[in-house]
């Protein structure tokens, strides 16, 4: 197999996992039946545009249907019925805050013949921050950064903002009085638990104000004063904490997980059987570093390729979250820095390839997707004077593929369900 045709493969297999976990294909089968009175549509994450949209082709039109969603910037649609407004992530900003203010007014609107249909993804926690009063969004923002640079999980970082903003950990459940709330949900976590996909707006929260103070304390983080003396107050029992489970406000309500990793790299399998290529799932939830998972990856590799009787091209396949150290200068994304440590693994091992990226379109923090790597991967690097063990130290993976020219630019997805990797024997 040629590089061309090696690559152009990779790239179609992961617009064909896209493709899996398109919200236009996801959302409608969940749908349910118009209420009596009215629905109201609320939500956030990278997805909620192209959820609404979904909602929107598929609701009758003599139904009543209004709402709100909140997505990051650049990631909006055209919509009819159902406004989408575009937010900051992975910090908030003062429009995601606003929008959360008006969805709570909203949502209280609500009676017993109504509906809220709540459509939330990943990415919502952010878009959805609106800060308790006493705390400023710069104090929620600068102790979500800590957060975010300890290597907190996101779940760890997620038990803290539920007790520093309005919405999260239940809280638009609880808000919606006595009308049904069904919770559409796209799950960019592993695990596919509802409580940490956007920090659970209509879940239960087990989390406690105390369990928040540890988190801080676990991870050394200096946050403002006030955010300190609030969570202290919730621990003591001063402040109201989020809806538990058995809270009667859960009794109306009911949360749906419809698509994740598992939808998306199934896609990618069945595209790659229409190429006659095999594709094996290794693992649908990676949690571990980027380098550990290439490690482990190029381990299998070897494994497969002493096995002489091996049916080639193949491919593996993974999805999950993994992860990076903050320390370094460098520029790029957990996807990059994998396929970087990968090529360095591989030694430029003949006809293997492969392709890294988030399914949201956005590796880290620049404008790329992924990236892609072939067996000439490390040469070339070197003949453009680059050293790839160097930039892999300082977690510099984008400079080495952007000279290359292989970075994978897609634009927003709309979509997200955490990462999509493809290792190709080919």
């Amino acid at each position: 197999m040629q590089t061309a045709q090696a690559r152009a493969l990779l790239i179609a297999s992961f617009h064909a996992a896209l493709a899996g976990a398109d919200p236009l294909r996801l959302v409608p089968p969940y749908l349910p039946a118009p209420p009596s009175g009215r629905t109201l549509v609320l939500g956030g994450g990278k997805a909620a545009a192209s959820m609404a949209c979904a909602v929107e082709a598929h609701w009758p039109d003599s139904a009543p249907l209004q709402g709100l969603v909140v997505t990051r910037y650049q990631h909006s649609l055209p919509t009819r019925r159902i406004a989408v407004i575009e937010a900051s992530h992975p910090l908030p900003d003062g429009r995601g805050a606003e929008t959360a203010q008006q969805m709570l007014a909203r949502a209280a609107t609500l009676t017993r013949n109504d509906l809220l249909l709540a459509l939330i993804s990943g990415g919502g926690s952010s878009l959805l921050a609106l800060p308790v009063a006493g705390i400023s969004l710069q104090a929620l923002r600068r102790v979500t950064r800590a957060l975010v640079n300890s290597g907190a999980s996101i779940q760890d970082i997620n038990t803290v903002r539920k007790h520093l903003t309005q919405l999260a950990g239940g809280q638009l459940a609880r808000a919606a009085g006595a009308a049904q709330v069904r919770a559409l949900i796209l799950s960019d976590v592993t695990g596919d638990d509802p409580t940490h996909i956007a920090s659970g707006p209509c879940c239960a929260d087990p989390s406690t104000f105390g369990d928040a103070l540890a988190i801080l304390e676990r991870f050394r983080i200096e946050a403002d004063a006030a955010v300190h003396a609030y969570l202290r107050r919730g621990a003591k029992g001063e402040i109201a904490d989020t809806p538990k489970p058995g809270d009667t406000c859960f009794a109306r309500t009911e949360n749906r997980v419809i698509g994740g990793a598992r939808q998306m790299l199934r896609a990618a399998v069945d595209y790659f059987q229409t190429q006659g290529v095999t594709a094996t799932i290794v693992n649908e939830a990676e949690t571990q570093s980027s380098q550990q998972v290439a490690q482990i990856h190029v381990h299998r590799v070897r494994q497969i390729l002493a096995n002489s009787g091996a049916a080639r091209p193949l491919v593996l396949l993974s999805g999950g979250e993994t992860t990076v150290a903050t320390q370094g200068s460098g520029r790029g994304g957990r996807n990059a820095e994998y396929l970087l440590a990968l090529a360095i693994e591989l030694h430029g091992m003949d006809a293997i390839y492969a392709l890294a990226a988030d399914t949201d379109g956005i590796d880290g923090t620049e404008n790329n997707a992924g990236a892609l790597i072939g067996p000439d991967t490390l040469s070339r690097a070197q003949a453009l004077g680059l050293n790839p063990a160097r930039l892999l130290a300082s977690h510099d993976s984008h400079t080495c593929f952007a000279a290359l020219g292989d970075l994978l630019v897609t634009g927003p997805t709309r979509t997200n369900v955490n990462d999509y990797r493809a290792i190709l024997i080919a």
